[in-house]
């Protein structure tokens, strides 16, 4: 995925993969330190609930809000599935994932599943729920 984005012009660089139970700890506990538990909930997952943690979901390109909107980010939405892999925190998802938007965050559930999830604009959890 990433030789292919590179050979298109956008950089798809891993800005963070698996997390050690006691770094998720240390993130964590810096967010709830900096916008409090409520809110840090939203976008930072407990240690031992990260899917930082299972090896299995990579931050990709950058950590910002508006990564979606530029043609990197929007390329990776579009082509990720084919590589096996989703955009896990979908705008407007926000209710079911209880997550924010998070257009960076990539997680690896294989290619079957993945077009399936891309093709439905549907959630891993609304996929779980079906099948």
């Amino acid at each position: 995925m990433q030789n292919e984005a590179r050979s298109l012009g956008y950089n798809l660089s891993m800005v963070s993969g698996f997390r050690s139970y006691q770094t998720q700890q240390a993130i964590y506990n810096r967010n709830v330190l900096l916008d409090g538990e409520e809110l840090a909930n939203t976008y930072s997952a407990k240690p031992g609930e990260s899917e930082h943690q299972s090896g299995l979901a990579f931050d990709v390109g950058a950590i910002d809000d508006n990564f979606g909107e530029t043609p990197q980010g929007k390329w990776l939405h579009e082509n990720c599935h084919k590589y096996g892999f989703i955009l896990r925190y979908l705008k407007g998802k926000e209710d079911i994932t209880g997550y924010k938007y998070e257009p960076w965050h990539i997680r690896y559930v294989g290619v079957d599943v993945a077009t399936k999830i891309y093709q439905q604009g549907i959630t891993l959890e609304e996929y779980l729920e079906v099948n």
